[in-house]
């Protein structure tokens, strides 16, 4: 039986550090240059420094905060050590008269020299000849133990090539920094290196795991698009003999009270071929909000529906759901097409029948919420899956939908047909800009939807100060007078003592009684996640019909909700939001003829200003309607993991390449990428255990 895990190794654990490979590819955050003495007399205020010093007086002061004082001596000048937190231990260590190596932050005052719980060990012995490695850690876990593991697993791992010596012109290209060699110099690089350049991650061994990695990705990316290819799925073809013209989706382009864009027919038409091929399609549709995909995933279903299959669509919340459902069932019940309705709020009775005509195959189209994949659905014929706003749902719930096409097989036919998948439509209204879409989204086809329907107006966007709110109100009341409808946006719903936000149910209260007019009575409805959902049905359908005029909400409505009268949108404390979440709640507005405003009211509190973050968001609202730009701006400042929602995803994003600076080692990868695999296909699989391990299943979903 394996013996326990020790405290260090649970620690190294926890870090995901349980290979070799794991810990020789643990880099430091940063550097410590321990190769030489200073002298206190050359010092500069706010710098680094390693001194050799002699303790001259000791003593633990009980003023406000107890603390202990240390005065050393390096013979040129004297220097003051504080410490708040200290341990019988290093009083004895700091005693008058002992020597020491001692290094810290050094700062200037009226009092001289201080150093702020400075490391220090006894004085003597040679010098490092390295820079000292600082590392990523966790409680319990020191520098000392780290770097003895991390040199330990980078002895042991197996780092031999896997792509310079296998493709022509490579070998060349990396022959100065092989892996091995790469790895060895940042984990203890020599000490007349420049510091910017490692940690800028410029030098020419940063740029050799860069390629390494970004070469991994793009590998396990090809596989599993290649591995799709070799599957099976439904081709969704009309029936023999039927004419074009009497298809489903013929009929629905006849019966719609508006006509396509052009890029919703090239759109179509691109996922009307996969469609029709005998592999499962995995496609993303990217458009900016309000370009117009529901009726394009609309055209979807009708085809997989002609074909004598079901399509499922699954959206991330209630109220998006419904309006996927409100609109499809206006656009197809009239064409004889029944459509099942599946939420977790749902009550027994209607639940029940609504999983009865999913089963018989009678209902063609599913709408729904995570209430779709449950274990008690079961499809009788599923091929299409469409999933709208994909970053909002974890791998394993994508998983479970593409998994729905088949149940438990019962025969050989069975067996077989249990191999074949859903095609696989994943929409969403955040663009992707093109290095991220080359990166996460390698292994998809993607079609984008760059052109808005005529009509849509213009959003004229303000950032406006919350000491105006009054002057924010006044324009509510003339918007009102004009017949026109408003949203309020707040980030909370209840106050919160750790958060000075103003909140939806308290905005409620000040906006009725701001508004209340005897003589020309203003609903005012509030809307947020808590709410039962009968409730919420309610105030969303008096906003919707213009009963109410102003809806005060919290990001429920981010996406989805379409009130072409709605012609002002404002955003309370607008700079604790997204920059993808703030133009999502901007596009909820604009959306009929009448000219429309987003008001994004922000507050700086106690400080003078805004933080850097918060002001690069707001700037780039103010200055961009364009989803793309607005997307490519969001990518700058928040980086891959959290502009894909990595929580959610289940992805293996990147640790050392960067994709606003690394795109040509990107390009790169990506060329490379299919030579290798059809050439050594041995390699390529090492190459992505050693970077991978089994992270590369997630790109299944």
């Amino acid at each position: 039986m394996p013996s326990a895990l020790s405290y260090p190794q649970k620690a190294l654990h926890k870090l995901g550090l349980v290979r070799d490979i794991d810990l020789a590819l643990h880099l430091p955050l940063r550097y410590e240059d321990e190769t030489h003495i200073s002298r206190l007399r050359d010092a500069r205020d706010g710098e680094q420094l390693q001194i050799e010093a002699t303790v001259t007086h000791s003593q633990v002061t009980l003023g406000a905060r107890r603390q202990l004082l240390v005065t050393v001596d390096d013979g040129s000048d004297c220097c003051t050590l504080r410490f708040f937190t200290f341990y019988p231990s290093m009083q004895k260590a700091l005693t008058v008269g002992a020597r020491l190596r001692i290094r810290g932050e050094v700062k200037g005052g009226l009092m001289g020299w201080t150093m702020m719980h400075p490391s220090f060990q006894s004085a003597g012995g040679e010098l490092p000849t390295a820079l000292t490695p600082i590392y990523p850690t966790v409680a319990g876990l020191p520098q000392t133990y780290l770097r003895k593991a991390v040199l330990s697993g980078l002895a042991r791992a197996d780092l031999s090539d896997t792509f310079a010596g296998a493709a022509e012109g490579e070998k060349e290209r990396w022959a100065q920094w092989g892996l091995r060699e790469a790895l060895s110099f940042l984990h203890q690089p020599a000490s007349d290196v420049a510091l910017a350049a490692l940690q800028d991650r410029s030098h020419p061994a940063w740029q050799r795991l860069k390629a390494e990695e970004l070469l991994a990705q793009q590998l396990s990316q090809l596989q599993a698009k290649r591995g799709r290819a070799a599957l099976q799925a439904p081709p969704l073809v009309a029936p023999v003999g039927a004419a074009a013209d009497v298809g489903l989706a013929h009929r629905l382009l006849a019966a719609l009270p508006f006509s396509l864009t052009t890029a919703q027919h090239r759109v179509s038409a691109e996922i009307a071929r996969d469609l029709a091929r005998p592999v499962p399609m995995h496609r993303l549709l990217q458009g900016d909000v309000g370009s117009g995909k529901t009726v394009v995933a609309a055209l979807a279903a009708a085809l997989c529906i002609d074909a004598g299959w079901q399509c499922a669509l699954m959206a991330p919340t209630e109220i998006l759901a419904q309006q996927h459902f409100t609109k499809l069932l206006a656009w197809l019940e009239p064409l004889g097409i029944r459509t099942a309705w599946l939420t977790g709020s749902q009550k027994a009775k209607e639940r029940r029948a609504m999983l009865a005509l999913i089963a018989s195959g009678e209902a063609a189209l599913v709408v729904g919420t995570h209430a779709v994949i449950q274990d008690k659905v079961q499809f009788k014929n599923l091929a299409l899956a469409i999933i709208d706003e994909q970053h909002r749902f974890g791998v394993a719930q994508r998983l479970a939908l593409r998994n729905k096409m088949n149940g438990v097989p019962n025969s050989d036919q069975d067996a077989v047909e249990a191999q074949r998948e859903p095609h696989l439509l994943m929409m969403t209204a955040t663009p992707i800009p093109r290095t991220l879409a080359m990166s996460y989204y390698a292994d998809l086809e993607v079609s984008t939807l760059d052109e808005l329907p005529p009509g849509r107006t213009p959003i004229i966007t303000k950032l406006v100060h919350d000491a105006r709110r009054d002057q924010v109100i006044e324009r509510i009341r003339a918007q009102i007078a004009q017949g026109r409808q408003v949203y309020w946006v707040c980030p909370l719903i209840e106050e919160s003592e750790s958060l000075d936000l103003a909140n939806a149910t308290q905005t409620h209260a000040d906006l009725t009684a701001a508004l209340h007019d005897p003589g020309a009575p203003v609903m005012v409805g509030l809307l947020h996640s808590r709410m039962p959902v009968a409730e919420k049905r309610e105030v969303m359908s008096l906003f919707t019909s213009g009963q109410m005029q102003v809806l005060v909400s919290t990001t429920v409505i981010e996406v989805g909700v379409d009130v072409p009268n709605a012609s002002l949108m404002v955003v309370e404390h607008a700079e604790r939001f997204g920059l993808s979440q703030l133009h999502q709640l901007r596009g909820r507005v604009g959306r009929g003829a009448a000219a429309s405003a987003c008001v994004l009211l922000y507050s700086t509190g106690d400080a003078p200003r805004l933080g850097e973050t918060a002001r690069e968001r707001l700037k780039a609202m103010a200055e961009t309607g364009d989803g793309f730009e607005i997307a490519r701006r969001d990518l700058e400042i928040r980086g891959p993991g959290e502009f894909l929602g990595a929580r959610q995803s289940g992805a293996a994003l990147l640790r050392f390449a960067d994709l606003s600076t690394d795109g040509a080692l990107l390009e790169w990868a990506r060329s490379l990428a299919p030579k290798l695999l059809d050439q050594h296909p041995e390699l390529v699989q090492r190459h992505i255990d050693r970077w991978l391990g089994g992270k590369a299943e997630f790109l299944k979903a």
